[in-house]
């Protein structure tokens, strides 16, 4: 049995939640749905700490479906790049399912929960899929999958305000559009070279630095994942999908959506296309470094003036996708090891803060931070919880942030680029105004006549402050992270993925 796990363990990893989902719409219960999905997702990331510790012990696995071999079949190809972010997406999924129930039937209409269980595992498989695929179209294809059960699951938050749904539409066409100019681009890569592998495009591609289809095809695929990833100015379906949807949703989407999308954004660019091309580098230059400086200010700027915590947060994420483009612009192994790293930090930081939000959600019915006054006192497990990952965010030493922003602070030094390094400082200090403004709040306003001490419950808790441990211990020992992100950078910029 274990011989079989470890030979087709790259396609276990996307099958077992792909299988898993539909067998809940088989007994609609919801106790045995969110019993299912949990057993699901926590098998799902005991697979992923498999996968990593194989990564570990060899370069990379390929692995070739039905025994086709590539480029004719699709390959499913892991490195440390992609180790990572699957260990993200499967190490969330099982930590969010087994927060989510309580908070789910608070928000979610009664018929309507079990659907919530089958939408949240098609979502792990398909950004699963999206990670592990080696096959360009096979990517479009998974990007679809966990795209359209977002969408749902985003719609589902209309119990509590109907804007969820007019957030799921600005999301459902935004995301169409940026899947389409992705597909679009794969299209013109397959004119040019009739394949659709991605190790054998990065050597098709090679020498056409002045091929206007190859320029064309990199234009598309780098706006098209970039709505996906929510880059400035193209993030603007995100404040109101995070915001609206139910908490579990936002939970999940801010600590893994965006985190697959800036790893397919990096492996095209670097593995795909490669820096050896001057339309990328100048591209690079000139338009994602200003889009990064951009990102990392206005988004937090306006994140200091929201009254949801949700919609603070949410524009917060913005500014940290900012710091990852920061690092993704500078080209170099030290900037991406920062940027990979970062994918895993702010994974940690985002989910410990939604969580948190979610256990005030189903306590309060509220997340405007005037209603979170004396909930330090009121919730103060839940509130410290909140600080904790509130310093995380702003990159407070013995943090998983400050790991993040002294690595990138490191690579603009070696990129002989210090200015950028006081561009990091200011911002992460914004971050500081927004954050001070929720735990004021919380720990100094007086708490509301008739308010009484009801703390969240422990299956919310308890997985809240593995997160929050989780911050504090990847803050202090470092050694695994930066290994993986090291290892992930060199995959990057190899040549291989």
């Amino acid at each position: 049995m274990l011989d079989f796990v470890t030979e087709h363990l790259p396609a276990l990893q996307v099958v077992v939640p792909l299988i898993a989902a539909p067998v809940i719409l088989l007994y609609q219960k919801e106790a045995f749905a969110w019993g299912w999905a949990l057993l699901t997702t926590w098998t799902t990331f005991a697979l992923s700490g498999l996968l990593v510790h194989e990564v570990f012990s060899q370069e990379f696995i390929s692995y070739d479906l039905g025994g086709w071999a590539p480029p004719l079949g699709i390959e499913y190809r892991v490195d440390a790049a992609n180790a990572l972010v699957i260990a993200i997406v499967a190490g969330i999924a099982a930590l969010v399912t087994t927060y989510a129930r309580k908070s789910i039937q608070a928000e979610v209409q009664g018929r309507n929960q079990p659907f919530f269980y089958v939408l949240l595992l098609l979502c792990v498989s398909g950004l699963i899929g999206v990670a592990i695929t080696g096959d360009a179209f096979n990517l479009f294809v998974f990007l679809e999958i966990s795209s359209l059960s977002t969408y749902t699951m985003v719609a589902l938050g209309g119990r509590r305000d109907r804007r969820a749904y007019t957030a799921a539409i600005r999301y459902l066409i935004t995301g169409t559009i940026g899947a389409t100019f992705y597909v679009i681009g794969v299209g013109l890569l397959y004119m040019v070279t009739g394949t659709l592998n991605m190790a054998d495009l990065a050597v098709s591609i090679a020498g056409m630095d002045n091929n206007t289809t190859v320029q064309a095809a990199f234009a598309f695929i780098v706006i098209g994942l970039g709505l996906k990833v929510a880059i400035f100015p193209l993030h603007l379906w995100l404040p109101n999908a995070y915001t609206y949807a139910p908490s579990v949703v936002t939970i999940f989407l801010a600590a893994t959506s965006t985190k697959v999308a800036v790893y397919a954004l990096m492996r095209f660019l670097f593995t795909v296309f490669g820096i050896r091309f001057d339309f990328e580098l100048d591209s690079l230059a000139f338009l994602f470094l200003p889009l990064a400086i951009m990102g990392m200010f206005i988004p937090s700027i306006v994140a200091a003036f929201q009254v949801d915590v949700k919609r603070l947060l949410a524009y917060s994420s913005v500014a940290q996708i900012g710091y990852m483009l920061l690092g993704i612009s500078l080209a170099t192994s030290a900037s991406l090891t920062a940027t990979s790293i970062h994918l895993f930090n702010h994974a940690l930081m985002k989910a410990a803060l939604f969580m948190a939000l979610g256990a005030v959600m189903l306590r309060l019915k509220s997340t405007i931070i005037d209603d979170l006054a004396g909930i330090g006192k009121t919730m103060p497990w839940t509130t410290a919880g909140f600080a904790l990952g509130g310093l995380s965010l702003i990159g407070v030493p013995l943090t998983v942030g400050f790991v993040s922003k002294w690595l990138l602070i490191q690579a603009s030094f070696a990129s002989q680029q210090p200015w950028l390094a006081g561009l990091i400082v200011v911002s992460s200090l914004i971050a500081v105004v927004y954050v001070w403004r929720v735990v004021e709040v919380a720990y100094f306003s007086p708490v509301p006549e008739g308010r009484v001490r009801q703390e969240a419950p422990l299956s919310m808790l308890i997985p809240m402050w593995v997160l929050v441990a989780a911050n504090i211990y990847f803050g202090i020992d470092t050694d695994i992270t930066i290994r993986l992100a090291s290892l992930a950078a060199e995959a990057l910029l190899g040549g291989a993925p």
